[in-house]
């Protein structure tokens, strides 16, 4: 290292006398800070800072910088040695940059973050410091979104160094609110001057800290820990204004948010309460909330506005508006309070009935049948009241009842309750047309883009394959310029400084770009391109992807040799068109190029070999004259659906959990295909295996699930095999997000079997809502493609039904959503084969009365009829249960329409 400082000719003739130690000792000093810094000795460093002169502390600062960019550079074999530097390296910045902004800058680097905490050894180098500057750090500092929240103590105490004011901002609040939450609560919130200032910041977050979150639930309201409990103590005391809590509580639930980020702010306001002239003043914000709040915030509102309405002083126009918001939501809980309140208030005030009938009609539609009879008899009680034009409003909204109430509809308000009886029509969504992909980037820049947009977001399966093809193209035709774009792009990157960074995979495209630029081992994508066939048939569709990513890379590592990559899809499935296919293999002929293994496996499992110009197009490929033309030709014309047979096991004995989870359940029988054993590289040889039987029972979890579908676009029923233990995590595990890839299994091509019916039946099942419905969106595409076989898909359905896998009040969810499309004859004839068994269970199932009322509303909708086993005995049991009264709807519905047998 250069000595910093040093004059090497001042005082060479003047010998050692104290002039030259005068010169030379900074230069040593600093040397030797340098020196504790780079061997990490964190505890030297603030005795060598204290030893340092402003000059010696200036000399310093560039020297820490360059060593500081020289560690960022260190690959990962050196990563304890660079966590020890970097620790060092943050004190002695902090000890030596004299402005505030530099110094709040150093000591905030991401880079210091990854070391860990140090904020006490941070307060020591920096306390002989004036106030001023402190203070202008801290607030610096408490600006840092996650400094101030992981490193609250730093900041904390330089506000108690320099006295200044607490900075509220919101990473700041969130820090405190953990310290705070680590001590008795109520005691440290008194003691510290800082909480009448941040509590209403606290109150005030879009998100609320997890601890104050957890802490502020219901249940135990210890003033230690409760947080509501603890604040509300602290306004009875005085110590923090009752009025102002309630302005920021009620403020904070009406932006509305996250339940978790709305538990505080309500349950304060209920701990603290609002007196009779605040909630008075507020009937605005009360009604903001019973229409858009979530379901606690809105009954809270509810709660406060009845209160108001039967003492009077909510005026009938607000309690009109407050009704209509009410009956339009969804809970059946709230929805009933309010017809039970409209139902008081008309009783005291019979002439508003002229106001707030008109307002209950909107329960007519709701999907609760009992919630629609509900409301029919409140209009009936009090239609009197009600002149003709209100009467006859109310009897044109009768037509939005369920069928089993229009006799009494007509009964109430005669023939015009009826509406024109028109013949039911089955409707279901158009059929979706393939979607023709972006074709690939024409310029460099364009390119360039695509790549950064893929390696942030590298799960859309359209970018990936036009960026992939972007690379080999470019690399092909100019080579220098794409190499000097990308390392401006991407030059700081890990995976671009050295290391073998793909020893466990490619890392999705990243593998292709470090090729290209050279910083890839070559000896690691030659191993990449060896790899053999998978070890089961979940690896399976991750080996194909991986070893196109290994073979592109090789491809741009030995200059491109193919002009643009053969299986680059033309449709968003990932289908590639026939005639596309033969005019890029004409392209390479007439270039006199071969095409690459792999890439012309990929491209002969994803063309398209059904539908126009199929047949032209193996004539096109067979006269090209080239092995690969051959090949193509012979797949076109070939029978080579894929599909395997597939087998689900009964759920048995598990030594774990009592059970077998479902992908314990599925084995799959692999037939023997020669043409793919011969002829298709290693990676692809798993789908012509032996016919053998091959148990899912591994345990794979890859990140290239988005590009599954598009291995095999034409073979729906190996797509659904693997993506079949995926969509079980959704109802199994309660995984979100899991049922993704019941879409491209409706929208995609090739036969629908078992597995596709079994994936859907589990989707339909899902935790949570997104995912039923987009099983809904799947099963009404396959209906309206004439791809659905509802007997299967109901036989499958009562069998996971039966032994848990799916619960009854999630597929009721998912079958009455699917039915409000006007999908009723569809969902019917599925429910129709699933619930016979069901009403011959010893027990009627938790959640059966849901499915029965789906069933019920089907069959009133679409008019079927007939005879359902088992139901007839369910509907004669005694009692008033949900499972019984919708049997009875049910068994009465089914015999109003034709003779129609459900099975």
């Amino acid at each position: 290292m250069t000595r910093i400082g040093t004059d090497m000719h001042a005082g060479a003739d003047a010998g050692p006398g104290p002039a030259t130690a005068t010169a030379t000792a900074p230069s040593a000093q600093v040397e030797q800070l340098l020196d504790a810094v780079r061997q990490g000795r964190r505890g030297d460093v603030p005795g060598l800072l204290k030893a340092l002169d402003a000059a010696g502390h200036k000399a310093a600062v560039p020297e820490l910088k360059r060593l500081r960019k020289e560690v960022r550079g260190w690959d990962w074999g050196r990563w304890r040695e660079q966590q020890r530097v970097r620790g060092a390296l943050r004190l002695a910045g902090a000890g030596c940059i004299t402005g505030a902004a530099g110094a709040a800058e150093w000591i905030g680097g991401r880079d210091f973050q990854e070391w860990g905490n140090e904020g006490g050894a941070v307060l020591g180098v920096l306390a002989h410091r004036d106030h001023a500057w402190l203070t202008e750090v801290a607030r610096r500092l408490a600006e840092r979104p996650t400094l101030a929240e992981e490193e609250y103590g730093l900041v904390h105490g330089l506000v108690l160094l320099t006295g200044c004011p607490a900075p509220a901002t919101d990473a700041y609040v969130r820090g405190w609110t953990a310290d705070m939450s680590r001590r008795n609560l109520v005691a440290s919130l008194r003691q510290d001057p800082q909480t009448p200032v941040l509590v209403p910041r606290l109150l005030d977050l879009t998100e609320t800290p997890d601890a104050v979150a957890w802490q502020s639930a219901a249940g135990s309201e210890d003033q230690r820990s409760h947080w509501p409990s603890a604040l509300a103590a602290l306004a009875g005391e005085g110590l923090l204004d009752r009025a102002e809590l309630v302005d920021a509580c009620v403020a904070r639930l009406l932006r509305g948010g996250r339940p978790r980020d709305l538990r505080l702010p309500l349950a304060l306001l209920q701990v603290v309460g609002a007196t009779e002239e605040e909630r008075r003043a507020r009937i605005p914000d009360w009604l903001g909330m019973v229409a858009d709040g979530p379901s606690p915030v809105a009954a809270h509102a509810q709660e406060v506005l009845a209160g108001l309405a039967l003492d009077g002083a909510l005026p009938v126009r607000e309690l009109a508006e407050m009704s209509g918001s009410v009956l339009f939501r969804t809970e059946k809980k709230l929805v009933r309070a309010q017809l039970t309140l409209l139902s008081k208030v008309l009783r005291q005030a019979p002439g508003a009935a002229a106001e707030l009938l008109p307002v209950v009609m909107d329960a007519f539609g709701h999907e609760d049948t009992a919630i629609q009879e509900r409301a029919l008899k409140l209009v009936g009680r009090h239609l009197a009241g009600v002149d003709e034009q209100v009467r006859e409003e109310l009897a044109g909204a009768a037509v939005l009842l369920s069928p089993v109430h229009r006799a009494a509809a007509v009964e109430l308000f005669g023939a015009a309750a009826e509406g024109d009886a028109l013949p039911y029509e089955e409707v279901l969504p158009p059929v979706p047309e393939p979607r023709t992909v972006a074709p690939t980037a024409g310029s460099i820049a364009e390119l360039i883009e695509d790549l950064v947009t893929v390696v942030r977001r590298p799960g859309e399966p359209e970018e990936f394959e036009r960026a992939l093809d972007g690379l080999v193209r470019h690399a092909h035709g100019d080579r220098a310029a794409l190499t000097t774009a990308v390392r401006e792009t991407f030059g700081d990157a890990h995976w671009m400084n050295g290391g073998d960074h793909f020893a466990y995979g490619p890392q999705g495209i990243m593998v292709v770009i470090a090729a290209l630029t050279g910083t890839a081992r070559v000896s690691r994508i030659a191993d990449g391109r060896r790899r053999g066939t998978a070890s089961c048939g979940h690896a399976g569709p991750t080996g194909v992807v991986e070893a196109r990513l290994w073979e592109a890379a090789w491809l741009v590592a030995s200059s491109a040799p193919v002009p643009f990559l053969l299986a680059t899809p033309t449709l968003h499935t990932g289908a590639i068109d026939a005639p596309v296919l033969v005019e890029r293999l004409r392209e390479y002929r007439d270039a006199g190029v071969e095409p690459a293994p792999v890439d012309l496996a990929q491209a002969l499992l994803r063309v398209r070999r059904s539908g126009p110009g199929v047949s032209a197009a193996a004539e096109g490929a067979a006269a090209l004259g080239t092995r690969a033309g051959e090949r193509l030709a012979a797949w076109l014309t070939a029978d080579v659906s894929l599909a395997p047979g597939v087998r689900f096991l009964d759920r048995g004995p598990d030594i774990r959990s009592g059970r077998w989870w479902l992908a314990d359940r599925v084995v799959v029988a692999f037939r023997e295909r020669r043409t793919i054993r011969e002829e298709f590289p290693p990676p692809f040889q798993w789908l012509g295996g032996e016919s053998t039987e091959v148990a899912r029972r591994c345990r794979h979890w890859s990140g290239q699930h988005p590009h599954w579908p598009g291995v095999l676009p034409q073979d729906r029923e190996t797509l659904a095999v693997w993506l079949l233990p995926e969509v079980g995590n959704g109802s199994e595990w309660d995984a979100r997000g899991s049922a993704w890839g019941l879409t491209p299994l409706a929208e995609g091509e090739g036969p629908v079997g078992p597995a596709v019916h079994v994936a859907l039946a589990v989707g339909l099942g899902g935790r949570h809502a997104e995912d039923r419905l987009t099983a809904v969106d799947a099963l009404l595409v396959l209906a309206a493609r004439g791809g659905l076989d509802a007997a299967a898909l109901g036989g499958r359905l009562g069998l996971l039904l039966a032994e848990g896998t799916v619960k009854p009040n999630r597929l009721a969810d998912a079958s009455r959503t699917a039915a409000a499309t006007g999908a009723y004859g569809t969902v019917w004839s599925v429910l129709g084969v699933l619930l016979p068994g069901l009403l011959a269970a010893p027990k009627p199932p938790r959640g059966l009365g849901e499915l029965l009322a789906v069933a019920a509303e089907c069959v009133e909708r679409c008019g079927a009829g007939g005879t359902l086993p088992g139901l007839a005995e369910a509907a004669a049991r005694a009692g008033s249960s949900q499972a019984v009264v919708q049997a009875r709807r049910l068994l009465s519905a089914l015999g109003q329409g034709a003779d129609q047998t459900a099975s």
